[in-house]
């Protein structure tokens, strides 16, 4: 209605009624009227059965969501939020689960899954990190305190008994899961905040990735630092991730680049990865360390190969984030019309959100179409 409250308010109520093929098949608008309005635009292929479900931030958080985690059977996801709260969703449904989990005096940076799916930690702003009973919610023991600035990373080690947490106050810190009592001293090298963490598949090592621009490599076991920091980066290293054989470290930055390197000798492979975004929220390999994906603020996700880094076009065969033509036209990869956008709106309108749509074009049907002076015909009269 903000855009387009103009051209209803002065066109024919048909304007309303066209609209009803578009709504999902179940909904009860479309139950209700499909079997009334019989001389209308009609759908062919593809149709929406329901209405999506709305943002997980407005309906539970009252602030921005910051991080977000899923549990390790996939069945939910927790998030941290701007408003000092976490909170548990349904995966499936996006229903949030149970109350929020209140404990923290500030903005909670990071969440994180235990491995047997059973515990939930959190690091916040203020500088601690919190222990929660997925399944009550509840606080487990005491807050983790030793960091002396923002806890900006958690991780679970990979048997689940250990902590790992990094802080703006450019230390990590190990834990041990069960007491909450620190493990050894915390792990020096770095001279800016530390943004991400990540621990090997076999447990052995942990990388981090740093505002000082640096990716190091720690030995989990003591805590010493393993070779030379790994440095290429222009910018704030802002996620850090293994591929799945371990073999490969996968780093992320604000230098708009993805930069791969061997994990065993702490060399670069290939060319960095660039990437035409203004910041990189997080990375990951793919399964079968075939490809690398990163997350870009507000954008759809970038997958690449991740021996030729050749880019591959469509992550997603149901939702990407895609602009209109020249001529207003919003079409799917093989050239299908899937909406058109008025050249006075397309400027308003927020690309992210309003362009994020089924990658599947449809075809209207226009036969026994009532329109014109004779649209009143569109209504099927029930007969007495």
């Amino acid at each position: 209605m903000t855009y387009f409250g103009t051209p209803i308010s002065i066109s024919a109520p048909h304007t309303y009624i066209s609209t009803r093929p578009f709504l999902p098949f179940e909904s009860h608008l479309s139950t209700t009227f499909r079997t009334r309005f019989t001389k209308g635009i009609k759908m062919k292929g593809w149709k929406l059965l329901s209405w999506p479900a709305p943002p997980l931030e407005r309906i539970g958080h009252s602030d921005s969501i910051y991080c977000t985690s899923y549990s390790p059977n996939g069945c939910y996801i927790v998030t941290g939020s701007r408003d000092k709260t976490s909170r548990i969703w349904d995966a499936e449904s996006d229903d949030a689960i149970g109350m929020p989990l209140v404990g923290h005096t500030d903005s909670v940076r990071s969440v994180a899954y235990s491995p047997d799916g059973q515990h939930i930690i959190s690091g916040s702003d203020d500088r601690t990190i919190r222990i929660w009973d997925a399944e009550t919610g509840s606080a487990v023991g005491k807050p983790l305190e030793r960091h002396t600035g923002s806890v900006w990373s958690v991780a679970y080690s990979v048997d689940g008994r250990h902590i790992i947490s990094g802080s703006e106050d450019n230390t990590i810190r190990i834990w041990d899961a069960d007491t909450g009592d620190p493990v050894g001293d915390p792990l020096e090298g770095h001279t800016r905040l530390v943004a991400s963490i990540a621990c090997s598949p076999d447990g052995r090592h942990i990388i981090s990735g740093s505002f000082d621009k640096t990716v190091r490599i720690w030995d989990a076991e003591t805590g010493s630092t393993v070779g030379k920091p790994l440095e290429g980066h222009a910018h704030y290293v802002t996620s850090v991730a293994y591929s799945h054989d371990g073999q490969h470290i996968i780093s992320g930055s604000y230098d708009k680049t993805v930069r791969i390197w061997n994990a065993r000798t702490g060399s670069a492979i290939g060319k960095p990865i660039e990437v035409h975004a203004p910041s990189m929220a997080s990375i990951a390999s793919s399964p079968d360390g075939r490809h690398t994906i990163s997350e870009l603020t507000n954008r759809a996700p970038h997958m690449w190969d991740q021996i030729s880094h050749d880019p591959i076009q469509s992550i997603s065969s149901a939702i990407q984030a895609r602009q209109p033509d020249s001529d207003g036209w919003v079409r799917d990869p093989v050239g299908g019309l899937l909406y058109w956008v008025p050249h006075d709106c397309s400027t308003a309108t927020d690309p992210p959100a309003f362009l994020n749509t089924p990658l599947r074009s449809v075809s209207l049907q226009f036969e026994d179409f009532a329109f014109g002076t004779s649209w009143t015909q569109i209504f099927d009269t029930p007969q007495s």
